[in-house]
């Protein structure tokens, strides 16, 4: 051993560094690659995927469930949900288009189904040679008449509930849902069950929009909405009833005892602090001398 010391003592590497062509032995090193792990409600729902084709049908289309993971990575995002029924998912044809001039396009209902992936009803809806689905709305059923039109006339068309008209169209205090945010896009608000807006005032080309939130919106007398509430009003009102009904909406189960939350997280339970015996003090208090003459002999008098 201390041969091997003495031996190291001699070593020198000034012929390693005058060869830059000599190899050099580097030990092997572990780069490490931070994974961002994807956060919901960022425009990306971690409950299913849905296999659209190419062209649109009524078919009902092939899902995917996902229980709350990322399909990339597997990993856990939302921690909620898990388990559910697999539904069919039914593709929704957000874009009511009707003739710009002209008598409106009548179009007749055909069936109004119940679909699993969303909150309200599903119409099945049929105009000469095709087939759609569009949001039901609420007294809407089968054998129902519905107009789409893009013309505004100079006079406020009395529309009936499930037609589809320009907010310009529209008179005051009308009920409307499944409004366009920009003219010619797909309907993007007021989809959910029992939603509607009320059209409250207009001003120059635009048309203002009062949701359940009271909140106000300003658009553009083009944007298309059509007419009632979404259907399936007492969404929120039926109960859940059981911990299976509750799997089979696609929540994922918790325990069912109450537990105190611990940790960081939690609201701490300490032992009180010891009882104190307060007794009276040994020491008298310091005579305080002024500056003023005469206040300092006052303080004086005091003790």
């Amino acid at each position: 051993m201390a041969g091997l010391t003495k031996l190291f003592q001699n070593l020198t590497i000034t012929n390693l560094l005058k060869n830059p062509f000599r190899p050099l032995i580097v030990p092997e090193r572990t780069v490490y690659r931070f994974i961002k792990k994807p956060l919901p409600g960022k425009g990306k729902a971690f409950r299913r995927i849905v296999h659209y084709p190419k062209e649109y049908t009524v078919e009902p289309l092939q899902t995917t469930n996902l229980a709350g993971r990322d399909p990339v990575t597997g990993r856990l995002v939302a921690k909620g949900i898990g388990g559910g029924i697999k539904h069919k998912y039914h593709w929704i044809k957000f874009e009511r288009d009707g003739p710009k001039e002209g008598p409106p396009q009548v179009e007749k209902v055909l069936d109004i189904l119940f679909d699993g992936c969303r909150t309200a009803h599903v119409a099945l809806v049929g105009v000469g040679t095709e087939l759609k689905y569009i949001i039901a709305s609420e007294n809407m059923k089968r054998g129902d008449l519905i107009k789409t039109s893009r013309f505004i006339p100079r006079i406020p068309v009395r529309a009936n509930e499930g037609d589809a008209y320009p907010l310009g169209a529209l008179p005051l205090n009308t009920r409307i849902h499944c409004l366009e945010r920009i003219p010619g896009h797909a309907a993007h608000m007021l989809t959910a069950a029992g939603t509607f807006g009320t059209i409250i005032r207009k001003f120059g080309n635009r048309v203002v929009v009062q949701v359940a939130s009271k909140k106000e919106f300003a658009f553009d007398e083009t944007c298309m909405a059509t007419v009632g509430r979404v259907s399936n009003v007492d969404k929120n009102k039926i109960p859940v009833g059981s911990a299976t009904r509750k799997r089979e909406l696609g929540y994922r189960p918790r325990s069912g005892l109450w537990q105190r939350k611990t940790g960081k997280h939690g609201r701490k339970i300490r032992r009180p602090p010891p009882m104190r015996i307060m007794t009276a003090s040994k020491s008298k208090p310091e005579k305080m001398k002024l500056n003023e003459p005469s206040i300092g002999t006052l303080r004086d008098n005091n003790y």
